[in-house]
Formats: structure tokens, sequence, C-alpha cells
């Protein structure tokens, strides 16, 4: 997942990041999604489901298995990701399209840092104090954003904590503790209410690292591990 502070582009991604995941195999689709403020986050949510649902489609064509699809991405990478292991399903029924027949499922996700809770900021220095979204992005998120009424029913909608359910894919976390952007309760608090599902999600805290570090680039070959573990069992 191509993302950062929900911004995509084709030129954002880095080959050379997925060389641990193709030395084991596997195949690497480099997702770059609408971006903000031209769109808002959601039309994003929205933008990724349609590309998961795309892959699928083609499956044959890519020589791949349909059934095993794992995810990646960090801080609003992890964010999205995380949106499709709560909320992938297939699209809307009777549409046009074939290629939202098929689902936007993922079997397993490997993440850093995600936003899991707008509604709950927690210490996040885009905590406005009030409930609302965060400080940076409200525009994003939609006219009458800044408006609390207004802002609570989105601001659930895309927060994957509330959609966890028993279809929760094995997810894998790495977060540091001294991240300020997103906090580490973002992913704890995700964990425990995925493990009151009866779900797996494996937190691995960095102690005194921060919203991205320069040794988290040899952090991919742990993500290589976890796709081992879950997509070829």
């Amino acid at each position: 997942m191509v993302s950062g502070s929900w911004k995509s582009g084709p030129d954002k991604f880095r080959e050379w990041l997925s060389a641990p995941l193709i030395r084991r195999g596997y195949t690497v689709f480099a997702v770059s999604h609408l971006s903000q403020p031209k769109c808002l986050i959601g039309e994003i949510s929205d933008d990724i489901q349609k590309a998961v649902r795309h892959i699928r489609h083609h499956a044959e064509d890519y020589e791949i298995d349909p059934q095993r699809f794992g995810v990646t991405g960090g801080s609003s990478g992890g964010h999205l990701s995380l949106m499709l292991a709560t909320r992938g399903a297939p699209g809307p029924p009777g549409a046009e399209d074939p290629v939202d027949h098929e689902s936007s499922a993922i079997q397993s996700a490997a993440v850093f840092f995600p936003v899991t809770d707008l509604l709950n900021l927690g210490d996040s220095t885009q905590n406005p104090g009030d409930g609302g979204p965060p400080i940076s992005y409200v525009k994003g998120f939609g006219p009458g954003a800044d408006n609390l009424e207004i802002w609570k029913p989105i601001g659930r909608d895309l927060s994957p904590i509330f959609h966890i359910s028993e279809d929760l894919p094995p997810v894998y976390i790495i977060h540091g503790d001294a991240d300020t952007l997103v906090p580490l309760d973002q992913s704890t608090r995700f964990r425990d209410a995925a493990l009151e599902k009866g779900k797996t999600v494996e937190l691995s805290i960095r102690p005194g690292k921060g919203h991205g570090w320069p040794t988290m680039i040899f952090e991919i070959g742990n993500f290589a591990d976890w796709f081992d573990r879950t997509l070829l069992k």
C-alpha cells in the first residue's frame, strides 16, 4: 500500500523495498491510490477496495492465487491495509462492472504504526482535544467534518477498530513506543479488541522508536516471515 498522509502516486514506490518478498517468490503489487485533499479519505478507502477486486479479477492473468492475498503498509498505508482486513467484501450486488463481483477481502496483513481509531486519538499530536478529526486532515474527511455530529459517523466508518469481526485475517503490527503522531495505543487497543473476538493480532513493540526509523526497512523480512506463516499454510 503506497501511502503516506493518505497521499500516493506511482513515483512514491521504491522497488527495492519489496526485495525480501520477491526473493520468497511473492508477486508484489504496488497500489497507488487516490490522494487527499483532491478526494476524500472515504473515497480513498473505496479506491483501495476496488484495487484488490481488480487484482483478484485478473488473478489468472497474473498467475497468482486469488485466495492468498497479503497487504502491507505504514501509517495511513497501515490504516488502509486494516480497512481491507476489517471491511473487505464483494462489491455492490447487481454491479455492472464484473470486477465489483469480486471480494476485496485479504488473507493476511503486516503493517507499521497504523491508525485504527480516528475517534480516539489519545496522545497524538494530531488530536484536537474535542473528539474531532486529526488536525492536519480535517478537509480530507469532507465538508462539515469539523462539526462533531457530522464527524462521528464518518470517523467511526473509517476506523478499523469498529469493524473487527470473526472474519478478521491474521494481522501483524510493528509499532514504536515513542510514536507521537500515531501513538502505540492505536495498536494495543486494536490488538485487544481483536483478541476479544478470538482473532490473531501479533504486536511487536520497538522501544524508543517514533513514527518511522532508518532501520525499519529491515523489518520487511519480518513481514515476509509473517506471510510465510499465514499465507502458505
